[in-house]
C-alpha cells in the first residue's frame, strides 16, 4: 500500500444518495492518518475501507454544516472505546467552537480525553504543525466560517549516486552530508551537499471544501501534488453555486490549473445529479485542467503521484 494515499469515504454534498455517502476523506501520510470532514456514516465507511480508529492521528473539520461534521461524535467515542494510546488533535473553525463542544459531548460515553480540540481563526494562514507535519489553514468564502487545509512537506534533496561516487562519499557519510550540508571526504576534501544532490520539492496536499471562488482557495492549492476540492454543481447551475457559496466542476478545475496542481479530485456532488452525469463533471473540468483528473467515488483509493 502506498505510504501516501487518499481513501475516499463519502462524496455527497448536503443530502447523501444511494451511491454517495456524506463527506469523509482519510489521508494516509507516512505514519499519520488524517481524517477530513467526517459526515454521517463515516465509521461504517471506514470499516468498508479497512480503516480503524487506531489509524487516526488528526481530524480536520472545514466548517460546521452537518454533512461535514455530524460523524464527529461517533469518531470521538470510537477513539475512547478502542482505547487509543496516542492523542488525536481535531482542528476546526474557532468561530464555531460552540458546535465543537456540542459534538464533542453529544452523548454519554467513557471519555478518555485523548481527543484534543484546536480552533483555527483569523484571515491569514494558521499553522497547525506538529514535529513532522506542516499543516496550515486558510479561510474560504462560504456562508459560515470555513477553512481549507494544506499539508506541505519541506523541500529536501535527491542524492545523486554518480556524484557521490565521484567525491568518494559512501556509507554513513551520505547521511552526514544530508543532515549537515558538508562533510570531509576520505580524500580530505570538503564536499557540499549541492555537489552531490539536487533540490527535491516536498509533496503538497490541499483540501478545499465548500467555497466560492476566492484567492485563498488558489493559495491553498498552489503547486499541490493532489488537490481535493468541492465541485457541487455543473456549469449550467453556476447561479446556484454562486448563491450558496459553492463551485462548479469547471471553476474547481480552473483553480487547479491556475495553481499548478498535478492531480485534481472533484467531490461534494449535489444529489440532483445521477450516475449518467458523472462524465459531464469530468468533461467540464477537462476544459480547464489537463492534469490527472478524478471524479471521486465512495471507497476510491487514490495514491499521491510520484515525487516531482
Amino acid at each position: 500500500m502506498s505510504a501516501r494515499e487518499l481513501h475516499v469515504l463519502g462524496t455527497a454534498s448536503a443530502v447523501p444518495t444511494k451511491r454517495r455517502n456524506h463527506n469523509g476523506y482519510f489521508l494516509r501520510w507516512d505514519h499519520h492518518g488524517i481524517l477530513f470532514d467526517p459526515g454521517e456514516g463515516t465509521q461504517r465507511q471506514m470499516r468498508h475501507a479497512g480503516l480503524s480508529a487506531s489509524d487516526l492521528t488528526r481530524v480536520c473539520v472545514t466548517h460546521f454544516h452537518g454533512d461535514h461534521c455530524l460523524g464527529l461524535p461517533g469518531i470521538i467515542q470510537r477513539i475512547s472505546r478502542d482505547r487509543l494510546t496516542h492523542p488525536v488533535r481535531v482542528a476546526y473553525p474557532h468561530a464555531g467552537r460552540h458546535y465543537w463542544e456540542r459534538l464533542r459531548h453529544a452523548s454519554a460515553f467513557h471519555d478518555s480525553a485523548l481527543v484534543q480540540g484546536q480552533g483555527v481563526g483569523g484571515q491569514g494562514s494558521c499553522p497547525l504543525g506538529e514535529d513532522d507535519l506542516h499543516l496550515s489553514a486558510l479561510p474560504l468564502a462560504h456562508s459560515i466560517p470555513t477553512y481549507g487545509y494544506r499539508l506541505a512537506e519541506p523541500d529536501g534533496w535527491r542524492m545523486l549516486p554518480q556524484a557521490l561516487a565521484h567525491h568518494g562519499i559512501s556509507g554513513p557519510l551520505i547521511g552526514d552530508l544530508r543532515r549537515q550540508g558538508t562533510v570531509t571526504s576520505p580524500h580530505g576534501h570538503t564536499v557540499h551537499l549541492s555537489q552531490c544532490a539536487r533540490p527535491r520539492p516536498g509533496q503538497v496536499f490541499a483540501f478545499v471544501m465548500d467555497t466560492g471562488v476566492c484567492d485563498q482557495a488558489l493559495t491553498l492549492a498552489q503547486d499541490a501534488d493532489m488537490l481535493v476540492i468541492e465541485s457541487t454543481y455543473l456549469e449550467q447551475e453556476s447561479d446556484l453555486a454562486r448563491a450558496h457559496g459553492h463551485l462548479t466542476a469547471r471553476q474547481a478545475a480552473r483553480i487547479a490549473a491556475r495553481a499548478g496542481a498535478r492531480t485534481l479530485v472533484l467531490t461534494h456532488i449535489s444529489e440532483r445529479y445521477e450516475h449518467g452525469d458523472d462524465q459531464r463533471f469530468l468533461d467540464q473540468a477537462a476544459t480547464e485542467f489537463d492534469g490527472t483528473l478524478h471524479l471521486a467515488r465512495d471507497l476510491d483509493r487514490i495514491p499521491l503521484p510520484p515525487r516531482r
